[in-house]
């Protein structure tokens, strides 16, 4: 997958702009009502969100929008409460994971094919849409971009140990080595919660075995690999390149983006998603600088990089809305109006809709930091993500991943043990 080319602001972006703004036009028929939307993300994410919802409530006076966002941190776990309870927000920011985890039977999220009259979807390629369907083939979202994971680096740390970033696995050890000799030993060049080390091992094991983790439904890597996999990852641990979940938990942060250890610079790298850039940004002391990695490619000796991409998120309508159309509005101005677009930019990273993509390139506004890590997930994009590596049941509090990452860190048990429990996890979430 190839991130889109950038073209000039001709005839098909004026053309996506004037269907949308017909659908605005189109909106102006609506009943005064109060809608609950509720989203999770960093501190600037909330920001631009609250302003794009305060002038959609200007724009579309009489429909009330009450707020519900807050960090990621037992988000899920909390929402999957309310879809389940029928009690769930209006709107609602959602995983591509939740359409078939909480929507296999179709009836959590409203097919957004009955709102289409108010809710354009001609600004989404069919590709992306299909992506969104639930099991009975119902249009459960919208996609609002597409992202992967890539590293950042703080550079200013890097150039305290007078090194360039690393491009490569081999750089990264090596950093290692020269942090803890020359900056000391809470410095690390880079920084894992129990997730992120199951993606980073996820590019690992692809690249070296050329073939998805799941496929078919099913766990497409052997015990054996999978133990492979996380001595990967317990060599990091050992060699110095990233601290222990130990350490991490002893911080005793929320996020990582909350972790005085990297604010200050001590945490000189992360593996996040390419849209999620600017609360870590935010975050930093002031005159340190985060700039983008490349994608490693000695993960084996085929120069493949595992790299996988997904929706990065949607939204959606609960099926329990009394306001389906005023929901639709909502969701319209946020991906689809002039205005809308403009207020939210690429917040959530470099937008799919048709029309907030023309808007964005032809105002400068695309992110520079976020176009330049996702031009460099899709183009090392290799494979899809599949819903289920990050279902609940292996990503959540509770789950697999934490789990087995933990125990292993807290040295409760060894690489054999860990990817026993881990395929088994792995098998139960797919056939779940």
């Amino acid at each position: 997958m190839k991130m889109k080319k950038i073209v000039g602001f001709g005839i098909a972006s004026v053309m996506a702009l004037t269907m949308a703004m017909g659908f605005t036009a189109a909106a102006a028929d609506y009943e005064e009502c109060t809608l609950k939307f509720a989203w999770w993300g960093g501190d600037s994410r909330h920001e631009v969100t609250q302003q794009a919802v305060n002038a959609f409530m200007e724009k579309y006076p009489g429909i009330n929008v009450e707020v519900n966002f807050g960090a990621w941190s037992d988000w899920e776990s909390a929402r999957a409460l309310e879809f389940q309870s029928g009690t769930a927000a209006d709107v609602n920011q959602i995983n591509l994971s939740w359409i078939d985890e909480f929507d296999s039977n179709g009836d959590v999220f409203l097919d957004l094919n009955t709102v289409s009259d108010t809710l354009d979807l001609t600004q989404w390629d069919e590709a992306y849409l299909d992506m969104m369907k639930d099991q009975t083939g119902q249009l459960a979202g919208v996609p609002v971009s597409m992202t992967g994971r890539v590293f950042y680096w703080d550079k200013t740390t890097f150039d305290e140990a007078g090194l360039e970033v690393p491009t490569s696995l081999a750089e990264l050890r090596e950093a290692g080595k020269v942090f803890q000799e020359k900056l000391g030993d809470d410095y690390y060049p880079l920084a894992l919660g129990e997730f992120d080390r199951m993606i980073l091992m996820t590019f690992y094991l692809q690249a070296k075995y050329e073939k998805p983790i799941l496929a078919d439904g099913t766990v497409n890597m052997t015990v054996e690999e999978l133990q492979d996999g996380l001595d990967f990852i317990m060599s990091l641990e050992a060699d110095h390149v990233i601290p222990s979940i130990v350490t991490i938990d002893g911080d005793a942060a929320a996020s990582l983006d909350q972790n005085p250890k990297f604010i200050d610079g001590k945490y000189a790298g992360i593996l996040e998603w390419d849209s999620a850039p600017k609360k870590y940004m935010s975050a930093l002391s002031e005159g340190r600088e985060l700039v983008v990695g490349d994608e490693f490619t000695d993960f084996g000796e085929n120069g493949k990089t595992g790299v996988f991409t997904k929706v990065s998120l949607g939204f959606a309508i609960s099926t329990t809305s009394e306001h389906p159309k005023e929901a639709a509005m909502l969701i319209n101005y946020l991906c689809n109006d002039p205005e809308g677009v403009a207020i939210m930019a690429s917040e959530r990273g470099i937008p799919e809709s048709k029309a907030a993509y023309a808007v964005l390139e032809e105002a400068g506004s695309l992110d520079p930091v976020i176009a330049e890590a996702h031009s460099k997930v899709m183009a090392a994009s290799e494979y899809p993500e599949v819903p289920v590596f990050e279902s609940n049941d292996l990503k959540g509090s509770e789950g697999t991943y934490r789990y087995v990452f933990g125990g292993l860190s807290y040295d409760e048990f060894d690489t054999e043990e860990g990817a026993e429990e881990l395929y088994n996890g792995m098998v139960d979430a797919c056939e779940g």
